[in-house]
C-alpha cells in the first residue's frame, strides 16, 4: 500500500480512500498526499477541506482518481 502511496505523491494524483479512524468509524475521502512519514502520510483531504494525517495501517482501500476525457462524436 505504501508504494502505491509513493507513485500517486509523485505522479501528482487524487486518490479515493477508505479509511478507519480510532474510535472505528469508516470513511471514505478524496484526498492529495503531500509528503509520507515513517508509517503515517500528510494529505489534503477534500471532503473535509483540510491537512490530515492518515495512519497507512489504517487504509482500507485506495484507488486513484481517473478523469476521463469527454469526446464529441
Amino acid at each position: 500500500m505504501k508504494e502505491q502511496l509513493i507513485k500517486a505523491m509523485q505522479r501528482n494524483q487524487f486518490l479515493n480512500m477508505m479509511y478507519m479512524a480510532k474510535d472505528g468509524t469508516v470513511s471514505q475521502r478524496r484526498i492529495k498526499i503531500i509528503k509520507i512519514v515513517g508509517n503515517s502520510f500528510q494529505a489534503y483531504c477534500f471532503s473535509k477541506q483540510a491537512k490530515r494525517t492518515f495512519m497507512i495501517d489504517n487504509m482500507l482501500a485506495v484507488v486513484p482518481v481517473i478523469h476521463k476525457e469527454r469526446s464529441v462524436v
